[in-house]
């Protein structure tokens, strides 16, 4: 198949939508087929399209508003591809709300389907005060689409309720790892935890993700304090980049973190990588004891960075799903606690500090556990969707040209 993909974010922006978009072009080569994807412009001296790892990469869009549908048609038009698939999130299209218009204003000018991957169902930015239309721009890019494909089962309940049967054809496909268990050459756990000032006595606690209000932040620092006042030897790991290219609210988010810690006088307990290559990211994944992941809206399949701690082997302490999710298993593959519950946090950590062979047994099942999500598995189902959806379109085109015909005769 030759296929397009359009997406707000792509590296070397940051971002976990723009990983998933190379990870998924990857796969989908890998598999046999064609792919394009367009993609933000960084600035005016970029060549396009350019080739990258295979991938044909087109920054050609300098802003998302509704001025980007004719640049959309024109390069749909100009590839003709099989099928066109949209990346949904929000702040990946820099909040605007062009991308939520185009399925519904280009309907009948469309020879391709069009299928939207809904990282989130967070609505755009319109204007001020413009309340219950935010979530009406999400519904127009969803009810107009030729097919849905949603990360999570959250997504896919709210998706079933609000559209009902105005809903297109609608596939949950949960996402895998941006980041593969592949540290540099000659790694070595302990001579890392070593050069970066980590005794192996120490309870390495790994955090990984951009920080925003989402991710339940400040409930670990909180439970860094209680386990330093306990006792415990721990010390925190922000791994990877702190606020990512596309939203905005997650510097000021961050600078809240920073005087919080400071506030705590955490300080000499908390430790940052920065934004760094794949390779390193894999390395300070494997070398912590567990991860962390207070989300404050639970755990969900669509978070990467739950993905690439599941892929990493690592004990993991998140909080309990909104939607039920039979994957994880508590005390089998995870540990769950409630959302924004620092105690609960911290006795889950203590008691994972205090058993290593329970660390062992729920890494060991987290590994397991993430087989079910990899690249090549995400491919071949996505290929399914988009061959079943291309085939719906060929009957309908059949059938329109068989009534036109028709209708000539009489």
């Amino acid at each position: 198949m030759r296929i397009g993909i359009i997406t707000g974010e792509y590296p070397p922006l940051q971002g976990g939508v723009g990983d998933f978009t190379h990870e998924l072009g990857l796969a989908l080569q890998e598999a046999g087929h064609e792919v394009h994807i367009l993609t933000t412009r960084m600035n005016d001296r970029q060549p396009s399209p350019v080739q990258e790892d295979g991938l044909t990469i087109y920054r050609e869009i300098p802003d998302w508003g509704t001025g980007v549908h004719a640049h959309l048609t024109d390069w749909i038009t100009r590839l003709a591809p099989d099928i066109v698939n949209i990346q949904y999130q929000a702040a990946a299209y820099q909040m605007r709300a062009g991308i939520n218009f185009y399925p519904r204003a280009h309907r009948r000018r469309r020879n391709a389907p069009i299928v939207v991957t809904c990282h989130d169902l967070l609505p755009p930015y319109l204007f001020p005060k413009a309340g219950p239309l935010r979530r009406w721009a999400v519904r127009q890019l969803a009810q107009h689409a030729d097919g849905i494909i949603v990360t999570n089962g959250d997504d896919y309940n709210r998706l079933t309720e609000d559209l009902g049967d105005a809903l297109p054809p609608l596939r949950l496909i949960p996402i895998g790892s941006n980041i593969a268990p592949d540290p540099p050459a000659g790694y070595d756990r302990a001579a890392w935890r070593n050069e970066h000032g980590f005794n192996p006595e120490e309870l390495l606690i790994g955090f990984f993700g951009f920080l925003n209000r989402a991710k339940g932040v400040e409930t670990l620092i909180e439970a860094l304090k209680r386990l330093r006042e306990r006792g415990v030897p721990a010390r925190l790991l922000f791994i990877g980049g702190r606020t990512g290219s596309s939203d905005s609210t997650n510097a000021r988010y961050a600078d809240e973190i920073d005087r919080l810690i400071e506030q705590m006088e955490l300080g000499p307990y908390v430790h940052h990588t920065g934004f760094t290559t794949p390779p390193e990211v894999s390395a300070a994944l494997l070398a912590v004891d567990l991860c962390a992941l207070p989300y404050r809206n639970g755990a969900s399949l669509r978070h990467g960075t739950l993905h690439a701690a599941l892929a990493h082997g690592k004990a993991i302490v998140t909080t309990t799903p909104q939607t039920e999710t039979p994957q994880l298993q508590n005390g089998v593959n995870i540990i769950l606690v409630p959302p924004d519950d620092p105690a609960a946090l911290v006795e889950a950590i203590q008691t994972l500090w205090a058993d290593p062979q329970m660390r062992v047994s729920l890494g060991q099942q987290a590994a397991q556990l993430s087989q079910e999500f990899s690249w090549e598995r995400i491919a071949v189902r996505t290929v399914e969707f988009f061959r079943t959806l291309c085939g719906q379109t060929d009957r309908k085109k059949r059938k329109g040209a068989q009534s036109h015909a028709i209708s000539h005769e009489i």
